[in-house]
């Protein structure tokens, strides 16, 4: 963890004063010709470099172990860091796009000087150097903010293409196209913000895992001497490197309490050695011998499991006594249309045409 922290940081302290060097030189010569774009430029360019120091503080506040108050860690601070780069950005880019229209209705336009060129092509091939270093960092320690970082750096370099073109349409072909370039600036940037916003609202309140990642606990859980079957599988994440993860699994009732156990706190174990993911599971004991239930289990499923693609029934069993009831639960996947009172009633209504059972059913979005 520190390795990678440190391999942060020091990408984190390069793309600062890169940014810095950047924002400075655009600035001053926004300033002195009098380009807007140029300036927005500049600014934008600051911007990422205010980015970068968020980042950095988020590097370290993850970097501290869980304690008392947060025992699961402090690894979503990237997260937290991540809006705040992205409500920057957005008042940024409301600002600029205010200040190109009030210079497009003025019809004002401002001739670039030859040093102005030099500034805006240094900028793109130090853009271009910061995305490729982003990338190849953000790659080896899967950091959010520098994956966001190498985006950001690509989508500067087009935009700085963008203002270099309207400063040779304004010098060469006489088009007042300061304004107009600033204000596509503006939009850019704006887009970026949203961006930035919307996947880091989306990890903070909890973006369903990755679809690999639970194939293979699944199939790790399924390769256990004795278990019959696993459901109920919910993985969360706490950011990077801190997962929890919970799962029932179905065994034989005859087996030894004890037996099971090992069984089941052996399989948390290899979870936890070959994915970093800390698994707590349940036993589910199934009775394998009751072939009334298991024929009721075999109707059932045959009668509604196609009805709702990704349905499932688990957790069966018949409990006897002055009313045969069959209780059992239903996963659904999230997505479907149907609500869960529709599906209760749908596969109720299946229970009872199969004989004199009182279905007793528990709807699960999985």
């Amino acid at each position: 963890m520190k390795r990678k922290t440190s391999a942060e940081t020091r990408a984190g302290i390069a793309g600062m004063l890169c940014n810095l060097l950047l924002a400075a030189c655009k600035i001053a010569a926004g300033a002195v010709t009098g380009l807007l774009s140029v300036t927005a430029d500049g600014v934008n360019n600051l911007s990422d470099c205010g980015s970068s120091a968020v980042a950095l503080i988020s590097f370290r506040v993850a970097e501290k172990p869980a304690d008392k108050e947060h025992p699961y860690g402090h690894r979503r601070a990237e997260y937290v860091a991540s809006m705040c780069i992205a409500f920057l950005v957005l008042v940024l880019a409301v600002e600029f796009a205010r200040e190109s229209v009030e210079k497009i209705v003025a019809g004002t336009a401002d001739v670039p000087v030859w040093w102005v060129y030099l500034i805006l092509g240094v900028s793109v091939v130090v853009k271009a150097g910061m995305f490729l270093g982003y990338r190849a960092v953000g790659k080896r320690t899967d950091s959010d903010p520098l994956r966001a970082a190498a985006t950001d750096s690509a989508c500067d370099c087009i935009a700085t293409l963008a203002v270099l073109a309207g400063a040779l349409l304004t010098q060469y072909a006489g088009f007042r196209a300061d304004g107009w370039v600033g204000l596509v600036v503006a939009l850019f940037i704006g887009w970026q913000g949203v961006r930035l916003l919307l996947e880091a609202g989306s990890k903070l309140l909890g973006q369903a895992p990755d679809k690999a990642l639970v194939e293979k606990l699944r199939a790790i859980l399924l390769s256990g001497e004795g278990v019959l079957g696993v459901h109920d599988l919910r993985v969360y994440g706490y950011g990077k490197g801190v997962t929890f993860a919970t799962a029932h699994a179905e065994m034989d009732a005859r087996l030894p309490a004890l037996s099971s156990h090992a069984v089941l706190d052996g399989l948390e174990r290899r979870v936890q050695e070959e994915t970093g993911v800390i698994m707590t599971l349940h036993l589910d004991p199934v009775v394998l011998g009751d072939g009334e239930a298991k024929e009721l289990e075999t109707r059932l499923r045959a009668a509604v499991e196609g009805t709702v693609e990704g349905m499932n029934i688990h957790d069966f069993r018949l409990v006897r006594g002055k009313t045969k009831k069959a209780v059992f639960e239903v996963g659904i996947p999230f997505d479907c249309p149907a609500s869960d009172g529709e599906i209760e009633n749908t596969v109720a209504r299946a229970v009872r045409l199969l004989g004199d059972y009182e279905p007793v059913v528990t709807v699960e979005r999985e």
